[in-house]
């Protein structure tokens, strides 16, 4: 009996997929809910499990091909001893040997653990090679490279530049790599939101020092309780929220001749990842105490680095904060996350002389960016929320009064 695998749904207005990486070949046993390949998607990566057990018979779309929702992707018998049929040809890759059609059953011919594709072109971009892979057989999975990426904290890799001619000599000692349809939507996107929006961005600065203060006060009883650790992103997030009540506009958006003004909070929080950059949403964060928001965070954070964040939790957020401060960036304008009309940018905490009651100290300062949407975001209302989070954070006691 043989079972079809088709592609599952993607999501909300997601139609197609592109194979990224098969995980199985004709003739293996696959167990039920064992992976048996992963699709990239615009957004996110989802892995596709067998519905059964059995033997992979046949693969039908191959790495590198696009899918539609539902397409056949493979054919499972169910069953030890189930004819096979090779898969698809894709790109060879550097470690691909004969067929398997005639190999011995693999428990009496033992073979040489084989890294999944995806895994081996992020260990080549990213230069490591030390990873413990978790798969069958002691494969390398792309999870595995990504789990030891964030170990690792490797520096984010610099932005490609515009392509100049290359000589002959040269040219033979580069590598032409396809952009995942990930990296293409994150660029089409930044650019949409840049030919769309009247993008515009104000700043300011804040001083730190209350803030900084109050967290060194409570963050062991705060962890103890919560069991959570206490950052500076639910202090940015509350003080953001306590903003946009005052400055609407900013949490709302354009829709075709309407302005439509949204009376919740969903936050988006960008977080960078060895893949590229993701924006998962914390939904209904005015509602949330400063414990329930670090904990989403972490979670979403946590998702965000596996790769397992799904559609649902990157969309429908209204306002978006950005913390290139991680980095070490000193001063920056962030790109809209479309349709939202703001974003705020955070920057490095670093120690400058500041002239207070006129004398000069040092104070841990950090620069604030917000980019809006000029067509319905004036420059007042700008400048005013971007002076609200100021006043929030360089005194948080008005976040408990509310004012």
């Amino acid at each position: 009996m043989s079972t079809e695998v088709r592609v599952p749904t993607l999501g909300e207005s997601v139609t197609e997929a592109t194979v990224a990486t098969w995980f199985k070949k004709p003739g293996d046993a696959v167990a039920v809910d064992e992976m048996l390949c992963e699709l990239e998607t615009d957004k996110v990566t989802v892995e596709v499990p067998s519905p059964v057990a059995g033997t992979l018979s046949e693969i039908v779309a191959a790495e590198g091909e696009t899918v539609g929702v539902d397409a056949l992707l493979a054919q499972i018998a169910e069953g030890a001893s189930a004819p096979v049929k090779e898969a698809p040809k894709a790109a060879p890759a550097p470690d691909a040997a004969a067929t398997q059609t005639n190999a011995a059953p693999e428990e009496t011919k033992p073979r040489d653990p084989e890294d999944a594709p995806s895994a081996k072109k992020l260990m080549a971009d990213s230069g490591i090679s030390d990873v413990t892979g978790t798969g069958k057989d002691g494969r390398v999975m792309k999870e595995d490279v990504l789990k030891a990426l964030t170990a690792k904290s490797d520096a984010a890799a610099p932005a490609s530049a515009p392509r100049a001619p290359v000589a002959a000599s040269d040219e033979a000692r580069e590598e032409r790599v396809k952009m995942t349809r990930l990296r293409q939507t994150i660029a089409k996107r930044l650019k949409d939101s840049q030919n769309t929006a009247a993008m515009l961005t104000t700043y300011n600065e804040v001083d730190m020092t209350e803030v900084m203060a109050l967290r060194d006060a409570y963050k062991d009883l705060f962890f103890k309780k919560h069991g959570v650790k206490l950052g500076f992103m639910s202090f940015f997030t509350k003080a953001c929220i306590h903003a946009l009540h005052e400055v609407p506009e900013v949490n709302a958006e354009i829709d075709g001749t309407d302005v439509v003004y949204k009376n919740y909070v969903h936050m988006g929080i960008a977080a960078g990842t060895p893949t590229g950059l993701v924006v998962p949403v914390i939904r209904d964060a005015d509602q949330m105490s400063f414990a329930d928001i670090e904990k989403a965070i972490a979670a979403m954070g946590a998702k965000a680095r596996d790769g397992k964040l799904s559609m649902a939790e990157m969309q429908g957020g209204t306002f978006t904060i950005s913390n290139g401060g991680v980095y070490g960036s000193l001063m920056s304008s962030p790109i809209l996350n479309p349709p939202q009309s703001g974003i705020l940018g955070m920057h490095k905490i670093q120690d400058r002389p500041m002239a207070i009651n006129g004398q000069v100290v040092i104070r841990p300062m950090m620069y604030l960016a917000l980019s809006y949407d000029h067509r319905i975001v004036d420059g007042k209302g700008a400048v005013t929320f971007l002076v609200r989070v100021k006043e929030a954070l360089e005194d948080p006691r008005r976040l408990l009064m509310d004012l």
